[in-house]
């Protein structure tokens, strides 16, 4: 009798923790992984596509008519002239700081429960940041003159000016976003070759070859891999902690109550690695599902993501009263009053609403049923990231709308085109998942496999009298044996 993934979570085979479900052997984890891309396009692909397809039409409608009336169709006004545009920048920049983590720092700290997961979370963060810069270049205005944001020669001798921090944003996420698509494609290379090899039709050869830049799988080819993995690897880690303590100081630098505080870089960064792991559980939930990979996407890798979301939300939680704590301790009673104002004014809709989805709801992750619960785990995920919206909105538009001198107030309200722009932006994003997950191998092979016995040249020669024990105490006990012990 096998026994279910919730018991072999836990009671995994001594000193080897059942990551891989199964038993599998290489070629059974190959079979699984390209099973899917190789495929006809199954019925639950096009269910979410084509909405997504729609949305993303709505985006190219949206942004058409801002570039033919201004952005005077979204509902800025004086004081807000930042709102919606703003908070969905920030949002999606931190949407993608989850796929580094995962894939960089991770890796450097040898963390093997990543390899079922850091492909498509690789994928997300470079989708994520397309979505991201779409929003700085629309809420300039006059968007066909953004090319004075770069260092570009010019007759007019005019120069960027490097003091703004907007400035800073251009450099910081255009390098982010440099070194995710460099650290995603570097990994996909041998996934590539493996899809080469394995095309039935002349077309998918050449592409699939062309991407793989002649890989052939010598000890050679994987030397100069892992060398340039652990490069870019050790590149993005700083860019991890970087990019969004960058974007924190867009606010940071400015003296407005609310913005004016020395505590964004590291809570910015929490929030971002927080509702990005909340995306990463989104997706996961849909595509372990969707595409039978049950065995390869196991519980035990929702159970340590949760605990990272239940780490990061608690940081974020403490960032909160932090806040508070130092507004009342300054002294400083615009401050103070900036931040009474989130709680008890207008928009204290907004400011409880973040409250109870980041703060309060991620806490049921401190028990385990909580944690490996998948219908669970997909609806606390997007609590988290509507939560996780709505800080964004907090912090922007309750710092605004209360001016220094009460006739300088105002309110700010979302127009169609607000809603369509941040709906727009799903819908790019979604859009470019599906297609990713359509083409491109969503699991990376070759690293799932490392974390098989298999792969351990050692594994019966070090560890087999502890495997065979075990199983003699769970036959004594009159228990099956976990699948992974044999």
């Amino acid at each position: 009798m096998a026994q279910t993934e919730a018991e072999l979570l836990d009671n995994p085979v001594v000193g080897h923790p059942t990551l891989i479900l199964r038993s599998p052997d290489f070629h059974s984890i190959t079979e699984a992984v390209a099973g899917p891309v190789e495929g006809p396009t199954p019925v639950g692909w096009w269910l979410f596509f084509l909405p997504s397809l729609a949305l993303l039409g709505l985006l190219g409608l949206a942004v058409s008519w801002l570039f033919w009336e201004g952005i005077g169709v979204w509902g800025l006004n004086v004081p807000v002239g930042w709102s919606w545009d703003i908070t969905n920048f920030v949002f999606w920049i931190g949407i993608g700081h989850a796929g580094t983590l995962i894939s960089a720092i991770l890796f450097l700290f040898r963390q093997t429960w990543r390899t079922s997961i850091n492909r498509a979370a690789e994928a997300m963060t470079i989708f994520a940041v397309m979505c991201a810069l779409l929003f700085p270049g629309i809420h300039v205005g006059r968007v066909w003159v953004a090319y004075w944001m770069f260092p570009l020669p010019n007759q007019m001798g005019m120069w960027p000016n490097f003091r703004s921090p907007l400035l800073w944003d251009v450099f910081a996420v255009s390098v982010y976003g440099t070194v995710s698509v460099l650290f995603w494609y570097v990994g996909l290379i041998p996934d590539l070759a493996m899809m080469r090899d394995r095309a039935k039709t002349r077309t998918r050869k050449l592409v699939y070859g062309f991407f793989a830049l002649g890989w052939r799988g010598s000890v050679r080819n994987w030397n100069h891999y892992e060398s340039a993995y652990l490069v870019l690897a050790a590149l993005a880690t700083p860019l991890v902690l970087s990019v969004h303590s960058i974007v924190s100081m867009d606010f940071a630098v400015s003296l407005l109550p609310g913005w004016h505080t020395t505590i964004f870089p590291p809570y910015f960064v929490a929030g971002a690695i927080f509702s990005g792991f909340a995306m990463v559980l989104t997706l996961m939930v849909i595509c372990r599902k969707a595409f039978r990979l049950e065995h390869i996407v196991t519980l035990r890798h929702f159970d340590y993501m949760a605990k990272i979301t239940l780490v990061t939300g608690s940081m974020v939680g403490f960032a909160y009263a932090t806040e508070f704590f130092t507004a009342w301790y300054s002294g400083n009673p615009y401050e103070y009053f900036t931040f009474l104002n989130r709680a008890g004014g207008p928009y204290a809709w907004a400011y409880w609403i973040m409250v109870s989805c980041n703060v309060i709801s991620p806490q049921v992750f401190w028990f385990k049923k909580a944690r490996t619960s998948i219908p669970f785990l997909f609806v606390m995920s997007i609590i988290i990231n509507i939560g996780m919206w709505f800080e964004r909105f907090v912090i922007i538009t309750t710092s605004l709308h209360r001016d220094f001198l009460p006739s300088a107030w105002g309110h700010f309200t979302p127009t169609i085109w607000d809603i369509s722009c941040l709906l727009g932006s799903f819908g790019l994003f979604f859009t470019m998942f599906c297609l990713f997950v359509r083409f491109v191998p969503m699991v990376a092979t070759s690293e799932v496999k490392t974390v098989l016995p298999q792969a351990n040249p050692h594994i019966r020669s070090g560890s087999e009298h502890k495997i065979e024990a075990h199983r003699g105490k769970l036959t004594a006990r009159g228990e099956p044996a976990p699948e992974g012990a044999s």
